[in-house]
């Protein structure tokens, strides 16, 4: 009996251990379980991601424009300045006494056009009245002293003393009709006079420029990017003294791989952050793109406006940039994960087909966040054998994995 439980024991294992051999030679004939990865027919979204840094449309160098010593410094770096703030002083005292003595010549220049104006011009009209007068008598005595003189009352010398009045009385007349013209427009003293003023207004314009000068304001709002002077120091035209960053419109500043020039064109969207806040997105558009490409790094440079203030952005901040260079609704496409030869002229894939890996070339189109799409021989839905699954090659039996 004994003998018998044993037997039955043995041929109960005997049978065991040929169903466990039985199922795994079976799995083993069906090939590995692989998790497989599927066309996918959906919108595709080419970006192109680059780095880069913000920059203003432009800064601007303060100097100063006359030589002199620096009174004041009035602003630090990174101080945000309004339009009109005063930045800069230099000492203006000699400016101003320059401005004072200039002043005081277009007063005394004023002073001798109102003279003119006020009494010489009327003392020529009466002088000319006076000369006219005068001729008049002359010409009233030398008309009866000829008359005399041929009635036998008046010598030869008597008329002839009348005759040199009248030339006299001519002369004067003469005289006094120049200088009536001399002092009314556009007489030779009335234009000195006149001529004198316009110099001394002019003396006193620049006078007050110079002095202008010698205090330097912002000319738009913005922040101090740079301040190279101090109280005290002597400086000279040309000397940039403050490097001012302008508020307002900023520009986003890529190097971009020059293979992607062909996908860049100005107007793309495109969306952006800063390192420091990389968690806030903000819009911006391509605006520029260099025809000239940096021989040294192989890159184009590309410059994209932000169309909305952003608050956090400061000059030269690091950003992160995704520029959408095309888009395309129901494409077919894959994960690059899948694919083989990707950078050469004929890529594959395996596709699983009937419980077999299958080698099928492929088309590709664009590619983009790690997908390629795929314009031939494939279906959505159909699952691919991922390249890290080195072991499997064309024709083995595989089975796709259970979620």
């Amino acid at each position: 009996m004994g003998l018998k439980v044993r037997a039955l024991g043995w041929w109960i294992a005997g049978l065991s251990a040929a169903g466990v051999l039985a199922y795994f030679g079976y799995a083993q004939w069906l090939g590995p379980q692989i998790t497989l990865e599927p066309v996918v027919q959906s919108t595709l979204v080419h970006t192109i991601v680059a780095s880069g840094r913000v920059e203003t449309a432009h800064r601007i160098n303060l100097g100063a424009q006359i030589t002199g010593t620096v009174r004041a410094v009035l602003v630090a770096e990174g101080q945000t300045v309004k339009r009109g703030q005063l930045l800069l002083e230099m000492d203006g005292s000699e400016l101003q006494a320059n401005l004072a003595q200039a002043a005081a010549a277009e007063q005394l220049a004023a002073s001798n056009l109102r003279l003119l104006s006020e009494l010489k011009q009327p003392l020529a009209d009466q002088a000319v009245a006076q000369a006219q007068l005068n001729l008049r008598s002359a010409q009233r005595n030398a008309a009866r002293a000829q008359e005399l003189y041929a009635q036998g009352f008046y010598g030869a010398a008597a008329t002839e003393e009348a005759q040199r009045a009248l030339d006299l009385a001519q002369t004067q007349v003469t005289i006094a009709a120049h200088q009536h013209a001399s002092v009314q427009a556009p007489g030779a003293e009335t234009a000195s006079v006149q001529a004198g003023l316009r110099q001394a207004q002019a003396a006193s314009q620049t006078a007050q420029a110079r002095l202008r000068y010698s205090r330097i304001s912002a000319p738009v709002d913005g922040i101090v990017m740079a301040r190279n002077v101090e109280a005290g120091d002597g400086v000279q035209p040309g000397k940039v003294l403050l490097v001012l960053s302008p508020q307002g419109a900023m520009q986003l500043v890529l190097q971009i791989d020059e293979k992607n020039l062909k996908w860049l064109q100005t107007g793309q969207s495109a969306w952006a952050s800063a390192d420091a806040f990389a968690d806030q997105k903000f819009a911006a558009r391509v605006a520029f793109i260099n025809p000239a490409v940096d021989p040294q790094r192989g890159a184009i440079e590309v410059r994209l406006d932000v169309p909305v203030a952003v608050a956090q952005l400061r000059q030269d901040m690091t950003v992160s940039v995704d520029i959408e260079v095309a888009r395309k609704a129901q494409a077919l496409h894959i994960p690059l994960t899948a694919l083989h030869d990707v950078n050469q002229a004929a890529p594959w894939v395996l596709v699983w087909r009937e419980g077999r890996a299958q080698r099928q070339p492929v088309k590709l189109g664009m590619q983009s966040q790690g997908r390629a799409e795929v314009l031939n021989s494939l279906q959505a839905g159909a699952l691919l054998v991922p390249v890290a699954q080195s072991a499997v090659h064309e024709g083995d039996r595989i089975r796709q994995a259970r979620p």
